[in-house]
């Protein structure tokens, strides 16, 4: 069956229960996704043009350069006018025609594509080149139908062709895969690029570009961009984890080997899946549509858990990889709409409308009893996106109303007199000064198709697709020769079966016979969701009273701040980890004065985190060199945000390690003549570590390794840690400190128990393991030597005092960081905190000696190396599979 004619009966097959909205009342709703663009639109135009995005918060442009870098988010700048560009086809379907007119106008005269800046070349590929063809897709439509645009002469297109080649020089990789960052200038090679050196790509960075290079190659007549592309989804096709049939979020793009092997349907992977589906509807070649069966096959028998959806390790698809979601998976229900699989589409949407309805907005990440793990919500259009393609598929008018709720929340809540603010944190209410150019292309669309009849289209949406972008790709393009020059790798027979094709072409009559069907299967989610997470309180404007405590100055040995706590309904709570949890509870408070100081302070301690906020590093390694290791043993370690810069160091620091004295490297080490030139270990705990490494250094120390004193903590289990310094500088530490988890710390412990002089290699990555052990590598490549899954996110866990709470979330897995990465201060308190529940990271009681043969639990090298052989078995055979 042709693709296109699949989508149209996908799309036009209704289930359709009573009307429960009128035309009327769809009308109105409609007028007013208009009157929000005009004024999201006109403030861009006002007081932003021709910066790529709006400060809607303080009414001008965001000029690359000119304000505070954002870090990875300033990628998609590239001083080329991004939101006019992205916005463009939303004009044409918003019936803007004289709007459009103009703006390609604009662009033409105004914007330039050969700055001499380094962007993302997937948000660059999906917003700016997605953007010009779309636009010139529905220009070409405009100046077909004899009315508007009569003097358009392609000029997009050549725009967009220029666009293409500029990115072209990305994929110079030996895998095919393209660099994640080049210069429109000058390219990805030479000193004057300022780019070229990245290694890894997320899969989704190098899978999501099919849909706008096989356009613009059959736009155009020039295979190359089609070429490229295809090249990269066919190098992604074979690094597959060939037992799960499942892919990582980040590759290396020279080698293909998985950075981060953790897998799901959200941040990092989202649209690689989506390209290979959409590409089959667009291109009309059944290999990707054989692609994404197998994928989506592993998908719902690993990942999903409906209605969760929740990240696994591609080589342990039963082991979960962490315990929240982001909401860039919201976008997989309105995917499984155009699969066929209505059904966990319509329970993962009706848990995320419950969660929408919790907070307002969908945070950007949370957990699986549905409580904010990240805040912020950058107006992200993923929820509107499958809430349309579900109407589409059942025409329940439930969903109509789950659209009221979206354009209600943004109107109540992200609405600025300069446009429409992103949500800093969807607890308090509290705005960021950014209005994304997404939500401009996908927003609006998805509102205005939800409540729109057929006559107000102003062309057949059916016979386009949406790209990730939401830009709209003629389906006629199937039609276009497919000149492309390399053969892909076709799907092996053993692969493929008849069953791989279900569900592929639906007819929603057949599947919900019974109109009420769907609410059917939407009540228990909905109850699930309600215990889980009762609805939080009204938040109570700023300004109603200051806390008599800061959370900036908040010590939890400070006898004073602890009855103030008390007095604002704050407590305590000692974990069985050696943590200590803070909540809040109002009805316990001297005052509802003193409640609501209390409430502050919970924010006052979320807010300090997101100040803190760090570059993420990678993690480091800790490799045992001396007899009779070899460099056989690597131990996965945390990197320190101070000190020497391992990946700076060629040969890393090498040296014998010793036990510090007092073992928490707190005072004055008492035993320099055995420190001076070793590795100092010690404990984690009672003091920043920054202090720790300030008296290992004083006692002539060249490296040191903090162990944690959590019992059972692992980096197999649990994110790496990142050492913060303590609020003041330390550029005078200038030895490496390595963080390692209780059960890699106790491995070194155990070695240097066994046989006193243990030499280890700290370095960013492991070395040679010598003539001596290469015969033995592939058995002596633990788990431990396996890096570990990094997640991406948005805040940082810091704590700053051991006598202070760090603020985390209620489980160990959920405090993430920027790419899962969590950054510690070894004292006073620093925040990441839920409104009612914040973890203080250690309690300041901690024996102050590692522990000694009396310790029951210990095991030997010999036998901690043995445990790690078993587990190793099942990862030899996948890799010889991957590989």
């Amino acid at each position: 069956m042709p693709p296109a004619l699949c989508l149209l009966m996908l799309l036009a097959a209704l289930c359709r229960p009573a009307e429960a909205m009128s035309r009327q009342e769809k009308q109105k709703l409609r007028n007013q996704v208009v009157e929000m663009f005009d004024h999201a639109y006109q403030n861009y135009m006002d007081h932003a043009y021709p910066a790529d995005e709006l400060m809607p918060l303080t009414c001008r442009g965001r000029v690359r350069g000119l304000e505070p870098s954002r870090g990875d988010v300033d990628d998609a700048l590239g001083k080329f006018s991004l939101t006019l560009i992205d916005t463009l086809d939303t004009l044409v379907l918003l019936n803007k025609t004289t709007e459009f007119e103009a703006a390609v106008r604009r662009v033409l005269s105004d914007v330039r594509l050969d700055n001499d800046i380094v962007v993302s070349v997937f948000e660059t590929n999906i917003r700016v080149l997605g953007g010009l063809l779309g636009g010139h897709s529905m220009a070409v439509m405009l100046k077909d139908g004899g009315r508007h645009m009569q003097w358009y002469q392609d000029e997009l297109l050549h725009m967009a062709k220029d666009l293409g080649l500029r990115l072209l020089p990305a994929f110079n990789t030996s895998s095919g895969l393209p660099y994640p960052r080049i210069n429109l200038k000058h390219g990805v090679r030479g000193p004057e690029t300022r780019t070229g050196t990245e290694t890894d790509t997320c899969t989704a960075c190098a899978g999501t570009m099919i849909l706008e290079f096989a356009a613009l190659s059959r736009f155009t007549g020039d295979p190359v961009f089609e070429d490229h592309a295809r090249r990269a989804l066919d190098f992604l096709w074979e690094k597959r984890q060939r037992n799960s049939n499942l892919v990582g979020t980040t590759i290396n793009i020279h080698s293909g080997e998985w950075v981060r092997r953790d897998s799901g349907v959200g941040a990092g992977i989202d649209s690689y899946y989506e390209y290979l589906l959409k590409a089959y509807i667009l291109l009309g070649d059944d290999l990707f549509l054989q692609r994404f069966n197998i994928h989506y096959a592993s998908i719902m028998k690993y990942i999903s858990q409906p209605p969760l959806l929740l990240d696994v390790h591609i080589h342990k698809p039963l082991l979960p990889a962490r315990t929240w979601m982001d909401s860039l998976l919201a976008f997989f229900p309105g995917l499984q709409v155009l699969k066929g699989d209505i059904r966990p589409a319509i329970e993962t949407h009706e848990m995320l409308y419950q969660v929408t309805k919790k907070h307002n907005f969908l945070p950007e990440a949370f957990t699986t009893d549905f409580r904010v793990h990240w805040a912020q919500h950058p107006l992200r259009p993923e929820f509107a996106e499958s809430t349309y393609f579900l109407y589409k598929a059942t025409g329940d008018p439930y969903y109509l109303e789950a659209g009221r709720t979206i354009l209600d929340n943004l109107n109540r809540f992200a609405r600025v007199p300069c446009g429409f603010a992103a949500m800093k944190d969807v607890r308090t209410g509290s705005h960021e000064d950014r209005m994304d150019s997404f939500f401009l292309a996908e927003m609006f669309k998805y509102l205005f198709l939800l409540f729109a009849e057929a006559e107000d289209i102003p062309f057949d949406v059916e016979d386009y697709v949406f790209t990730t972008e939401a830009h709209l790709l003629p389906l006629s393009l199937s039609m276009a020769p497919n000149s492309s020059s390399i053969p892909s790798n076709r799907t092996s027979d053993e692969e493929m079966d008849d069953s791989n094709f279900d569900w592929t072409c639906p007819n929603t009559r057949l599947l919900f016979p019974d109109p009420a069907f769907p609410r059917s299967l939407r009540e228990p989610i909905r109850s699930a969701v309600d215990k889980s997470c009762p609805r939080p309180a009204p938040y109570r404007e700023p300004g109603m009273g200051r806390p008599p405590l800061r959370a900036q100055d908040f010590m939890a040995n400070n006898p004073e701040h602890l009855e103030l706590l008390r007095r604002m309904g704050v407590s305590l709570i000692h974990l069985k980890d050696g943590r200590v949890q803070l909540v809040q509870h109002a009805t316990q408070a001297v005052s509802a004065v003193a409640a609501e100081d209390g409430v502050r302070f919970m924010q006052e301690m979320m807010e300090l985190s997101s100040q803190q906020q760090k570059e993420q590093l990678p993690p480091r390694a800790i490799q045992i060199v001396s007899h009779p290791f070899f460099g056989r043993v690597v131990l996965t370690a945390g990197p320190a945000q101070f000190g020497t810069d391992l990946s700076k160091s060629a040969t890393g620091v090498r040296g014998f390690v010793t036990v510090a004295e007092p073992y928490s490297g707190c005072t004055e080490i008492t035993n320099g003549e055995y420190v001076r030139g070793h590795i100092a270990l010690l404990q984690r705990g009672q003091c920043m570590f920054a202090e720790k490494a300030r008296n290992i250094q004083k006692a002539g120390a060249i490296g040191g390794i903090v162990i944690d004193d959590n019992e059972g903590s692992s980096s197999d289990t649990a994110p790496l840690f990142q050492m913060a310094g303590d609020g003041r500088s330390t550029d005078d530490v200038t030895l490496p400190l390595l963080f390692l988890f209780h059960k890699e710390g106790n491995i070194l412990l155990e070695a240097l128990k066994e046989y006193r002089e243990v030499e280890v290699l700290l370095s960013d990555k492991a070395r040679d393991r010598g003539v001596a052990a290469q015969e033995e590598e592939e058995d002596c490549q633990t788990e431990a030597t396996t890096p570990t899954s990094f997640e991406p996110v948005s805040q940082t866990q810091t704590s700053t005092d051991e006598s202070a709470p760090a603020i985390v979330a209620p489980s160990q897995e959920e405090a993430g960081t920027a790419e899962k990465l969590r950054t510690e201060e070894d004292g006073a308190a620093g925040p990441q905190a839920e409104t009612a529940q914040a973890e203080e990271e250690r309690d300041s009681e901690k024996t102050d000696e590692p522990r000694g043969d009396t310790d029951s639990s210990s095991q030997s090298v010999d036998e901690l190396l043995a445990d790690w052989r078993e587990d190793l078995e099942a990862f030899k055979q996948m890799e010889k599979d991957e590989l």
